[in-house]
Order: structure tokens, then sequence, then C-alpha cells
């Protein structure tokens, strides 16, 4: 029976293509593994708001869904000032989200850090930034709350004045206007009475006055007559 030789030549080519096609494969699974594996770039963090409350969300895109452990802290100056919460998020190639319930303030910071076993530790960069605007807005008071200004004297100078009383009649005013009738012409008989003097009390002034003479008369002459005796 013949033994075929293979030459020595040929027999080192076949090993050495074997060994690229080896080395070729590892390559690629390589990279199809380092592909899959969890990585901080597959991380990332957005602050919103679920109605008036404000949250923090980060969203987990590792197609391989390795566990990761999530942190968040509120950052002052540089330093954690406190821990807001931690999860346990296992991503996939549509990504998962998980949410930290968290009212935070306009333009805050906050530090988000992965840990995933024998893939990452590490912080996701930049550090998370809140929106300018709070998720609540402040309740203005209504024009009917505000205080009622209190009246200045030009405001109370504009209010009507009291209405004064009319004055009352006076006593003058009450009595019966003056006769007017000695105005109007009389009858032709009575004007002439009243220019005579008949229908007058002159008789009776006159008798009077006559009789106060006659008593001062009297009166004088027994004077004279008493001061002549002594």
């Amino acid at each position: 029976m013949a033994v075929l030789s293979i030459p020595r030549r040929t027999v080192a080519r076949s090993v050495r293509v074997l060994g690229i096609a080896s080395a070729s494969a590892a390559l690629v699974l390589g990279v199809s593994g380092n592909a899959f594996a969890c990585d901080i770039k597959d991380f990332s963090a957005e602050a919103k708001c679920d109605g008036d409350n404000g949250v923090i969300t980060v969203t987990d895109v590792d197609a391989a869904g390795v566990p990761a452990t999530v942190s968040v802290y509120l950052q002052n100056n540089g330093a954690d000032l406190k821990k807001v919460g931690e999860q346990v998020v296992e991503g996939s190639r549509e990504g998962v989200t998980i949410t930290f319930a968290e009212n935070w303030k306009p333009n805050a910071e906050y530090r988000i850090h992965v840990k995933a076993e024998g893939y990452v530790d590490e912080d996701i960069k930049p550090n998370l930034t809140t929106p300018s605007t709070a998720c609540k807005k402040e309740d203005t008071p209504a024009p009917s709350d505000s205080p009622t200004p209190t009246p200045t004297p030009s405001d109370s100078a504009s209010t009507p004045a009291e209405e004064t009383p009319a004055p009352s009649p006076s006593e003058g005013d009450s009595t019966a206007p003056a006769d007017t009738s000695s105005n109007a012409p009389s009858p032709a008989g009575e004007s002439n009475l009243a220019e005579t003097g008949a229908d007058s009390n002159t008789g009776l002034i006159a008798g009077i006055a006559i009789a106060l003479v006659a008593v001062g008369g009297g009166a004088v002459f027994f004077g004279l007559r008493k001061r002549s005796t002594r």
C-alpha cells in the first residue's frame, strides 16, 4: 500500500491558514462581546416634571441587560449634599428607565453614579443640571385679595358734603306779612276822616295832657307857698 507523502511546505501553509482563521474568529467574538458589554455610555439622566412634582429619570440601553446599581446625589459646591436614592436597573436594547422622586430646585446639580460588577463603576458625565424653571409655579394673589388702600385726605375731600338743614323760619318770617292795605286806596269817606283826625284818639290825649299840666302847676304852687311860710 502506497503512502501518500504530503510535502512539508504544504503542511506548514495549512497550519498558517488555520491559525489566521482562528485568530480572526477570536477577534470577531471579542469585538462582539465588547459591543454587548455594559458601559457608562449606555446610561443617561434627565430632570423632568410629573405634574407639580419634580423627578429624575435614568435610562439604561445596555443590550446585555447587566444589572447595575444607580445612585443619585444632590451636589453643593462640588460635594454631595444628600443622597436622593438608589435603584437597580437591568437595561435592554430598547432602554429601561427608572425614576427618582425629587422636588428639585431650578439650576440644581446632581451626581449620578453607576456601578455594575466587572463592567463599570463611575459617574455619568457631566453632572445633571435641572431646568431654570420649577415644576410648580408660585400662586399669585387675585386682585380681589389685595388690601384696600387707606383713603387719603384727597379721597375724603371728594366725598359729597352732608346736606345742611334748611334754616327754620324766624319769628319775623312766621308772622303774617305787614298789612299793605295802607298802600291800597281806601274809600273816599275813610281817607277824609284820617286826614282830619276825627277817627283818632287826639281829644283823649289832649285832655290827659291838660290834667297833667294842672297837677304840675298845683304842685309848684303849693311848693312855693310852703317855702314862703318858712
